[in-house]
């Protein structure tokens, strides 16, 4: 197997032309003769470097707005030809055929021109042909030619041509087919994601999913799991944009807690500072209040035990304040769209404390795709972006609630969309003040959710539940009166529920004995 190829010519077509002058001159100091189409052309013409038109090594003009330069056999034969094979040879001699032996191409910026909103017409002529076509014939013929795909390789480029006097080695070609052909396929992802939104095909035959690498993670899970975060480029704000102030790396665990964070607080973007803070991906204390800093106060006093070492995320601009009383107990990562020099000098002291700023909050409405693996599969939904307002309540015990009940009903409502079924949330005065999650019992999630509110109590010094008084949410429907039964004994005055149970009308009147209001939504939170 051929290991060594000298690099004699190279054929130079970028959209993104980052480092692209230093590569090209460090090319012409090692003889290669450098051929390129359109702008980079003349580019690197202006730049004093001597360059052939690809227009001259096919001998056909650009054309058709540019999109016929590169799709000739003198160019795809000189890709793909090997070197090794006498038919080849012949052939390439015949046809007055010249080997590539280095392809530097990226493609036209597609997903930027789709994320800036473009019009139809537009992304259309932003989907690259010629480049995607190119690099699939050089990555094929990675025996012989090596490709190269993104600037970011353009230092490795230069270590191997330094190291091997002009040459490049089989590891390395191997290593740039992998990432073509990587590269291709998220851009073909790209693309016909893109095109089914637009036509409106929720289920096309067949569906990908793409991303780039943003960083190894040390493990997954658990140690024996190995990790990465990809992220897709959709910019939407969160812990896969943001810029990180100080602490290690984030680990897989971090990420997923600090993305399940940082979703919750964005629920309440626009209105008073909220704060929520997560641990094993489910809220542990969730708030708002007139600053930021009684909004973490709150959020911190649901649950003081499981807060210990979890994520706390923001919806303002984190102030120093604020960050004075968050380092008074170990927290693995604050998130907020962003934070003054105060609250930057307060965390400093804590190495092991990462903070992340975003910029912005993610726009809890935008409709995205979510999925999740199976054996043999995936499956693939809408985002939740399931939303209700106080106008689409019904009513449906004699008690409606009073519109003190009926505010903390909307905000445990909000917060249980983000807490793993089944999920029991209770809530007084914008604070939650008791949250079960993830129990294969309605019943029991209502009970926990009860028990650690009473704990809470106890070690607050207070007299009775801080559930006393307390509005309940819950992400389905009760299927039996026993969940509500326990939440009126918990000290609960009110219930939002989805509905839709067979047994509606026994917990309907089970309610109404009590004398406690109850909404339904007609819409379920389901989180698993």
């Amino acid at each position: 197997m051929t290991n060594l190829v000298p690099i004699g010519r190279a054929l130079i077509s970028v959209s993104d032309k980052t480092g692209l002058l230093d590569l090209a001159r460090a090319l012409a100091g090692y003889g290669v003769e450098l051929i390129s189409t359109g702008g980079t052309s003349g580019m690197l013409r202006a730049a004093g470097l001597k360059v052939r038109d690809v227009s001259d090594v096919t001998g056909f003009p650009e054309m058709m707005d540019g999109r016929v330069k590169t799709l000739h056999p003198n160019v795809h034969g000189g890709l793909l030809a090997l070197r090794d094979d006498d038919e080849h040879l012949v052939a390439m001699a015949a046809h007055g055929i010249e080997p590539i032996d280095l392809l530097i191409v990226n493609l036209y910026p597609f997903e930027q021109t789709v994320a800036a909103g473009a019009d139809h017409a537009t992304c259309i002529e932003n989907i690259d042909i010629g480049g995607p076509a190119m690099i699939r014939a050089a990555a094929k013929n990675h025996r012989f030619v090596a490709v190269v795909t993104d600037p970011m390789d353009y230092d490795c480029l230069l270590a191997q041509l330094k190291a091997n006097d002009g040459a490049t080695g089989m590891a390395f070609r191997q290593k740039m087919a992998l990432t073509a052909y990587a590269r291709t396929a998220a851009y073909d992802t790209a693309v016909s994601t893109w095109l089914a939104e637009e036509i409106g095909q929720a289920t096309p035959r067949y569906r990908s999913f793409a991303g780039k690498l943003a960083q190894p993670l040390r493990y997954g899970e658990n140690p024996h799991q190995a990790a990465a975060f990809y992220v897709d480029g959709t910019r939407r704000p969160g812990v896969a944009t943001a810029r990180q102030w100080q602490g290690k790396e984030l680990s897989y665990n971090n990420i997923n807690d600090t993305d399940a964070a940082f979703e919750l607080v964005a629920e309440f973007s626009g209105g008073a500072p909220a704060c929520a803070i997560i641990k094993h991906a489910n809220p542990c204390g969730v708030a708002t209040a007139s600053t930021l800093t009684e909004a973490y106060q709150r959020a911190y006093q649901c649950d003081q035990t499981s807060a210990f070492g979890g994520i706390v995320a923001l919806n303002q601009v984190l102030d120093g304040a604020t960050a004075e009383e968050i380092v008074k107990i170990f927290t693995e990562v604050v998130i907020a769209p962003d934070a003054t020099e105060e609250a930057r000098a307060v965390f400093a002291g804590k190495k092991n404390l990462r903070l992340l700023t975003t910029g912005a909050l993610p726009d809890p409405k935008a409709k995205g795709l979510a999925f999740k693996q199976v054996a043999g599969g995936f499956l693939v939904q809408d985002r939740d972006a399931g939303h209700v307002a106080a106008s689409d309540l019904k009513v449906v015990t004699k008690r409606a609630p009073s519109d003190k009940e009926l505010t903390d009903l909307m905000f445990a409502w909000t917060v249980a969309k983000h807490v793993k079924s089944n999920a029991i949330i209770y809530v007084k005065d914008g604070a939650t003040v008791g949250v079960g999650a993830g129990q294969m019992s309605r019943v029991d999630s209502t009970r926990i959710a009860a028990r650690k509110a009473l704990d809470m109590a106890e070690a607050l010094g207070l007299a009775g539940p801080l559930t006393r008084g307390a509005v309940v949410a819950s992400d389905a429907f009760f299927p039996f009166a026993d969940g509500l039964i326990t939440a009126a004994e918990a000290g609960a005055t009110a219930i939002i529920q989805p509905g839709g149970s067979m047994r509606d009308d026994e917990v309907i009147a089970a309610a109404d004995a009590r004398g406690l209001a109850m909404v339904f939504t007609g819409q379920r939170h389901f989180r698993h």
